[in-house]
């Protein structure tokens, strides 16, 4: 008998998400009644706003939504889209420029497939999302880190993109606020790191999920609003996941210049063709609508930072650089390894989060899975008793 032909080499090359794994992994000793709390999901406990659901609810009894619509996306919501591109990211553009996509994920592949060629260099700054460099890697692009630790607060500089750049980089990733650091880069740091990709003919990718978020006066300014000439190569990646607590709803969308986002579109047509219809009336009441709950999320996630970074600080051998949007802490625990810890001694980051889950139930995602070891990433997206309870059992595991 013939042995049967391999499975995709390239596929088989792409990695679990680092960030489902662990939470996947602390669901599954929560429901086997063990007290784990966990940091790891990226994920707003908040329920949706009751009017967004009541749109969905309204959008069930209309059976046009029970049809194919364009892949594109419901023209009424790319308009609603466009018209918070102008408001948020300071980018007028049309609704033909906007393509409505399965959530921001399918959003962040779909623009590295659009932009990037076989053997192209795509800079990555690091620490970085998980999903970048297999999105990457599933476009035959080749990702090159860029590191930036907490002495700098996570941002890159240009001096260190361009000492990255070779004749191969066609691409650079820019997230503001990030994930999952929650840095936010300044005006300033923003238009000069604009001002080099334009200088450069570099495509930008800048994904601008957690815009909204933001606190202590500080504001993410679009790198397209910095530099607006940069538009022609730039493509803006966002959805109503984090700001509206919609993260199973799955919509999200692309906005570029028209001739990229055509490409896009040709491929969706292929790969999904339309988002569920539902969801689309439901994401266009969350941006047509009140923003009253929105901005109580808001709220409620600032007053969690400042609790987390106050417990986080307490505990000696952990940095914690002060993050000024998203949802995430990213201490710094290289002082915790190479220690002795309820008779182990972690070397690297990975190893700590496996010693802090079994000795204090307690769920975060190590540095490995956002570029080196020496950290840890921490959502305070739970309630309020759960995240000090949680951040309380780590003092005394390292007291």
């Amino acid at each position: 008998m013939t042995e049967r032909a391999p499975l995709s080499r390239k596929l088989s090359a792409i990695a679990e998400s680092a960030t489902l794994k662990v939470d996947a992994k602390a669901k599954a000793l929560q429901a086997d009644g063990r007290p784990v709390i966990s940091y790891a999901a990226g994920e707003p406990d908040f329920a949706t706003p009751a009017f967004v659901v009541d749109a969905a609810a309204e959008a069930l009894r209309d059976p046009a939504n029970f049809r194919y619509t364009p892949a594109a996306g419901l023209p009424v919501l790319r308009e609603a889209i466009a018209a918070k591109t102008l408001r948020d990211s300071g980018l007028e553009v049309e609704p033909t420029q906007v393509i409505v996509t399965n959530g921001g994920k399918q959003a962040v592949y779909q623009a590295f497939q659009t932009v990037v060629n076989p053997g192209d260099e795509v800079l990555l700054p690091a620490p970085y999302w998980t999903t970048y460099p297999e999105a990457i890697a599933l476009a035959d692009g080749v990702p090159v880190e860029v590191f930036a630790g907490a002495d700098q607060e996570y941002k890159v500089t240009v001096d260190q993109l361009e000492a990255a750049r070779t004749d191969r980089t066609t691409v650079l990733v820019f997230v503001s606020p990030s994930n999952p650091t929650g840095a936010v880069y300044t005006a300033e740091e923003t238009r000069a790191i604009g001002e080099w990709a334009l200088a450069h003919g570099i495509w930008v990718v800048t994904d601008e999920i957690y815009q909204n978020l933001v606190y202590a006066g500080a504001r993410a300014i679009s790198i397209v609003e910095a530099v607006p000439e940069l538009a022609g190569q730039t493509l803006l990646v966002n959805g109503v996941a984090k700001t509206y607590a919609m993260t199973g709803w799955r919509v999200g969308w692309m906005v570029g210049p028209k001739d990229a986002v055509k490409l896009a579109q040709n491929l969706q047509s292929h790969l999904s063709s339309n988002v569920n219809n539902i969801a689309q009336r439901a994401a266009l009441a969350a941006l047509t609508g009140p923003q009253t709950e929105a901005e109580g999320f808001r709220l409620a996630f600032d007053r969690r930072r400042s609790l987390i970074i106050d417990e986080l600080s307490k505990i000696d051998g952990i940095t914690v650089p002060s993050p000024g949007g998203a949802f995430y802490v990213y201490p710094d625990v290289n002082g915790l390894l190479g220690r002795e810890w309820a008779g182990k001694t972690p070397t690297t980051s990975l190893e700590l989060a496996d010693l802090i889950l079994d000795e204090a139930e307690v769920a975060v995602v190590p540095g490995e899975a956002f570029g080196p070891s020496g950290y840890l990433r921490m959502s305070y997206a739970l309630g309020d008793d759960a995240l000090l309870e949680g951040v309380r059992r780590l003092q005394r595991l390292f007291a």
